[in-house]
């Protein structure tokens, strides 16, 4: 009988790279030899310290990767954030504890270098509550029937002298970065972007192993001559019976920082000869487009999930960075069973700032981390959670006193993935 070795979980040396890649690829079930050019891409994302594996004997087994990241507050501040991903146990070392084990070195040492709270993206929804993150934003795609949408077939551009036009992959990588900053200043739920982010998005470099193919780039600019938007798409080639064109654009994504740039990107990607169909690509639940055509059932939902995920790393950091609309006070009792947070918090909250304290007063609702996080960016509602049996109140009420100082007008948006 075989002995079981001990499985040693720590961050990995640059020397050992690429066994972590081949682990990588092998636990999303991509091929396991990754290619030099792109394995020399993906060394730009090591940072010592940052990239864990675990070794048996001396075979990675699993990984696990995070970076600085911020996130923007309700009300538009950075928040530092511990962004995590890259993260995989390979098949053969399941249930053995292994990505409890990664999680809690890497949210130690997050909550060590003062990150206010860490963000990942799910590919499944049940693993993460229990490392105490909460599902903070959602996103929702459309297919948008272009015939049916009632759209004026002569429009050719906007009439109130703004410009439309195709650009390249280099003036993406010039003018996107300083728009991207404009709407995640306003966007709560949006995230910090590299260089690499946008090189890996134009081209420039390999990190998916993917044959890449370089899409259609629209800009916009205000008439005076402001750049207020940009949107990168695809399109098919599929004709039916009789010569009839039935080809679909599908949207990579698409920046908009007015409603002016947003209405005439939608405009114009429907708009596009030949196409029949537009996929909006991941986008905000209370996006505008729908209503932006003549006839918003012409827009179909076509998905609709979670999306960015949120681990409170610091309770009255998180609450104090945010803005509040109205005015009142709340006490929380935050049950954190990572240790990492929590206790009794007092909420005092109005448009001009919050402060939120250590207490011993009685608790008005009682709540998981994961729950907090939930609610921190304005999406969820505590009252929901609490029909749910998500949160408890201890003094009635409480529910629509948190709702009435944390959601928010407009739903909050993660335009990436990471």
């Amino acid at each position: 009988m075989s002995r079981r070795t001990e499985i040693d979980v720590r961050p990995i040396t640059e020397a050992e790279f690429p066994d972590w890649n081949r682990a990588l690829n092998t636990g999303f079930l991509q091929p396991p030899v990754v290619a030099e050019e792109q394995l020399e891409a993906r060394r730009r994302q090591f940072v010592p310290g940052r990239l864990l594996g675990a070794f048996d004997d001396d075979r990675c087994v699993a990984t696990f990767r995070s970076f600085d990241q911020e996130v923007t507050a309700v009300g538009g501040a950075p928040v530092r954030a511990d962004a995590i991903s890259n993260v995989t146990v390979t098949a053969t070392h399941r249930r053995r504890g292994l990505l409890t084990r990664m999680m809690a070195q890497d949210l130690a040492a997050a909550k060590e270098r003062g990150d206010v709270v860490a963000t990942l993206i799910a590919a499944e929804y049940p693993i993460y509550g229990r490392y105490g993150f909460g599902p903070a934003t959602t996103l929702t795609e459309w297919t948008v029937d272009v015939p049916r949408a009632g759209l004026d077939p002569r429009w050719a551009a906007p009439e109130d002298g703004a410009r439309i036009d195709l650009v390249d992959g280099a003036d993406v990588r010039k003018l996107g970065p300083g728009l991207h900053e404009r709407l995640r200043r306003s966007q709560p739920g949006a995230v910090s972007r590299t260089e690499l982010w946008w090189q890996s998005r134009t081209g420039v470099v390999d990190l998916s192993g993917t044959p890449w193919t370089e899409p259609y780039y629209v800009l916009y600019r205000s008439a005076d001559g402001e750049v207020e938007g940009l949107a990168a798409y695809r399109a098919d080639d599929r004709w039916g019976d009789a010569k009839q064109p039935l080809n679909t654009a599908t949207v990579d994504w698409l920046l908009a920082v007015t409603p002016a740039a947003e209405r005439a990107l939608w405009h114009y990607l429907c708009s596009i000869d030949w196409v029949q169909t537009v996929k909006s690509g991941w986008r905000s639940p209370d996006d505008l487009l729908p209503h932006l055509l003549p006839d918003p059932r012409a827009a179909r939902i076509t998905t609709q999930a979670d999306w960015l995920w949120v681990r409170i790393l610091d309770v009255a950091q998180a609450l104090t960075a945010r803005t509040y609309e109205g005015r009142g006070s709340v006490v929380l009792d935050v049950v954190d069973r990572g240790g990492l947070t929590g206790g009794r918090w007092r909420l005092e909250a109005g448009p001009d700032g919050a402060s939120c304290v250590p207490t011993t007063e009685s608790a008005h609702l009682v709540l998981d981390v994961a729950e907090l996080a939930a609610l921190w960016l304005g999406d969820a509602s505590a009252v929901r959670l609490a029909a749910l049996d998500r949160v408890r109140e201890e003094r009635a009420g409480a529910a629509r006193v948190v709702d009435a100082l944390l959601r928010t007008s407009r739903r909050p948006w993660c335009p990436d993935m990471f």
